[in-house]
C-alpha cells in the first residue's frame, strides 16, 4: 500500500512550489479553530501539533498566541531537521499529559488501517479538549481534492470509517472539530454533527 517519502521533494512539490492549502489558508483556519475554542469557553494553553511538517500552525501559535505551549511533531526525519519539531510516532506514541488543543492535519490518510486506528486511539489519550482532524476520504478524492495539488499516494477510506474510530472518544462538532467526551462543554444541538 502507499508509503509516501516525507523528505525534501515531497516538501518541495506539495508546499512550495502547488501547495494544497497555502500559509495563509492555514492561518485562517487556525485563527478559526483558536476563536472557536474560546466561544466554547475552552481554554487552549497546550496544543499538539501532529505530522507538523512546515510547522505553519505551530508558527501561527507562537506569532498570535505565544502564551501557549506548542509541542509540534512529524515521522519524517527531514521534517524534523528542517523545520524543528521532535520525531514522534503518532501509532506508537503519545504525551504523558494531555493537551487542550490536537492538530492531526493531512496525517491519517498517510497510515494503514491498524496504524490510523492505533493513532486515533494515541490522539484520545493526547487530547482533553478539542481535535481538530482533516483527512480526505475516498469521496473526497472523487469531489473534493485538487488531484495536481494534493499527495494521492494514500489509503482511501471512508468517512464512517474515520468516524466510527473517532466517536468512541471524540464527539463530532463540525468543520472538522471534535471533542473529547471527557470535556463538559453545553453545546447548543445543532452545534453538534453527532451524540
Amino acid at each position: 500500500m502507499p508509503r509516501t517519502v516525507f523528505n525534501d521533494l515531497y516538501y518541495q512539490h506539495f508546499y512550495a512550489d502547488n501547495p494544497v492549502h497555502t500559509a495563509e489558508k492555514i492561518h485562517q483556519l487556525a485563527t478559526a479553530v483558536d476563536a472557536l475554542c474560546a466561544w466554547w469557553d475552552l481554554p487552549v494553553r497546550t496544543v499538539l501539533d501532529i505530522g507538523a511538517g512546515p510547522g505553519i500552525w505551530r508558527d501561527w501559535y507562537h506569532a498570535h498566541r505565544p502564551d501557549v505551549e506548542v509541542q509540534s511533531i512529524d515521522i519524517s526525519e527531514h521534517a524534523c531537521t528542517a523545520f524543528g519539531h521532535e520525531q514522534k510516532d503518532i501509532t506508537a506514541w503519545h504525551p504523558k499529559k494531555s493537551v487542550d488543543l490536537v492538530i492531526c492535519h493531512s496525517v491519517l490518510q498517510y497510515l494503514s488501517n491498524a496504524g490510523a486506528a492505533a493513532a486515533i486511539k494515541n490522539i484520545s489519550l493526547a487530547c482533553h479538549g478539542v481535535l481538530y482532524v482533516e483527512a480526505p476520504t475516498a469521496q473526497d478524492l472523487e469531489s473534493v481534492v485538487d488531484p495536481t495539488a494534493t499527495d494521492l499516494n494514500i489509503y482511501r477510506r471512508t468517512g464512517a470509517w474515520y468516524r466510527k474510530l473517532l466517536l468512541i472518544n471524540f464527539q463530532q462538532i463540525g468543520a472538522g472539530l471534535w471533542l473529547s467526551r471527557s470535556a463538559v462543554v453545553p453545546l447548543y444541538e445543532l452545534e453538534s454533527a453527532s451524540k
